[in-house]
């Protein structure tokens, strides 16, 4: 699997920055776009201290991303061996800096790019592999473009912004086939209207009704083929009711899977239980918890640096937390994303996987799992709220420049 950034040029528009940059233009009513040579590169873009001219590609996009992990992160994922598998790293490793960001933490991706064409069990070669392209929208969300290197078919996951998708599909020159939405909110599924629109005939697949546009609900363990890449449908309710995460996989690669949690869950962090209970929730995150710990998770908002500020309340004293903090701050001042994390780094230092841990049910006073869960959000509610809020003008302007109070396209 490789992973790509979108925008690859720093003339494009780029509706991202750092949380700290995006938290003081919404209290000053200003966009958080960019445009041209600005003061950065937005998600994905070169950061404050790398500048280059308008137009011209950091080095790391021209790669596009093509290096080998080294050390996927402080966390434990371990670093790369044997074409791609992660090995778990020994207790008390000294962490080394990442080979192309510097900076003592994941590394953004693992790659099968190698000099050999290791065959695959489907008889193709390795290192044409399914490709992830990341898609900073809107204030903090991602999309994501799935394509598959044989076919050339790709898949978008939670289209927000759907003429920037086509855009990047056009430059790509490969065939839309499918749209997976992970549940029904505005920010994840506004735009399967238009993009139902644009291309006739495009399957929009999930699990809940309120899917705009939707032509086929899936259900729960369902699995679909796109290519050489398998999906498999996790029903994990609790964020809404029909919240569904998508698993994808190769068979028989040696690239670790990838996982599009939506907002069932995030880099150190996980959705609001908003339509269901702390029960259901438990199950959900215990469901995805049984997916092989090198899975890529690629989630649905930048909310990583405030997930592990409060992972850092809950836990003070958790070495994994403080290391990723750490990364975490590194990469929004560079504007970089911070996804994907994997499952057994999220093990180490997302509270809300960490319910039966000692630590945090002393933090919660609870013992039961799912009490342990409910205790979590509220706490991370007051911790959110003691945060400064966000102006009723800057939520009405972003909105605006949304395009969120305009007409709903027509179906």
């Amino acid at each position: 699997m490789s992973l790509h950034l979108w925008p690859e040029k720093r003339g494009a528009q780029v509706p991202i920055r750092g949380q700290r940059t995006r938290k003081r233009l919404a209290q000053s009513g200003r966009s958080g776009g960019l445009s041209g040579g600005g003061a950065s590169a937005g998600r994905g873009g070169v950061g404050a201290r790398a500048r280059r001219p308008t137009g011209h590609a950091h080095p790391r996009r021209r790669a596009l991303w093509s290096h080998r992990a080294q050390d996927p992160g402080p966390a434990g994922a371990g670093r790369v061996r044997g074409g791609g598998r992660l090995a778990a790293p020994e207790p008390g490793a000294a962490l080394r800096p990442d080979p192309v960001t510097g900076s003592r933490g994941p590394a953004s991706v693992c790659l099968s790019f190698g000099p050999s064409a290791q065959q695959c069990g489907h008889g193709w070669p390795s290192f044409v592999t399914m490709k992830v392209k990341v898609i900073p929208v809107l204030e903090d969300n991602y999309m994501y473009l799935v394509i598959e290197e044989i076919t050339r078919e790709a898949v978008a996951v939670d289209v927000a912004v759907p003429k920037r998708l086509l855009e990047i599909v056009g430059r790509e020159g490969v065939s839309l086939t499918a749209v997976l939405t992970t549940h029904h909110h505005w920010d994840h599924a506004r735009g399967n209207p238009e993009l139902a629109r644009l291309r006739p005939g495009l399957a929009v697949l999930g699990a809940d009704e309120r899917i705009f546009s939707l032509t086929r609900r899936l259900a729960h363990g369902e699995e679909l083929r796109f290519g050489a890449i398998h999906v498999r449908c996790l029903l994990t309710p609790g964020h809404t009711s029909g919240h569904m995460s998508y698993f994808l996989w190769e068979d028989d690669c040696p690239d670790p899977p990838a996982l599009f949690s939506g907002d069932a869950l995030s880099v150190a962090g996980c959705g609001s239980c908003l339509e269901g209970s702390a029960q259901q929730m438990y199950q959900s995150l215990a469901e995805l918890g049984t997916l092989p710990p090198e899975t890529k998770v690629f989630c649905g908002h930048e909310h990583t640096l405030s997930n592990l500020e409060f992972a850092q309340k809950v836990e003070p004293c958790n070495d994994h937390v403080r290391a990723k903090l750490s990364w975490a701050k590194k990469r929004d001042e560079d504007d970089v994303p911070t996804v994907p994390s994997t499952l057994g780094e999220e093990r180490l230092y997302n509270p809300f996987l960490r319910v039966a841990e000692e630590p945090v049910r002393k933090f919660t006073g609870k013992a039961v799992p799912a009490d342990v869960l409910e205790a979590l959000y509220k706490e991370r509610a007051r911790f959110e709220q003691a945060g400064e809020p966000r102006q009723p003008q800057a939520r009405a302007l972003l909105a605006l420049q949304w395009g969120l109070l305009s007409a709903a396209p027509q179906e």
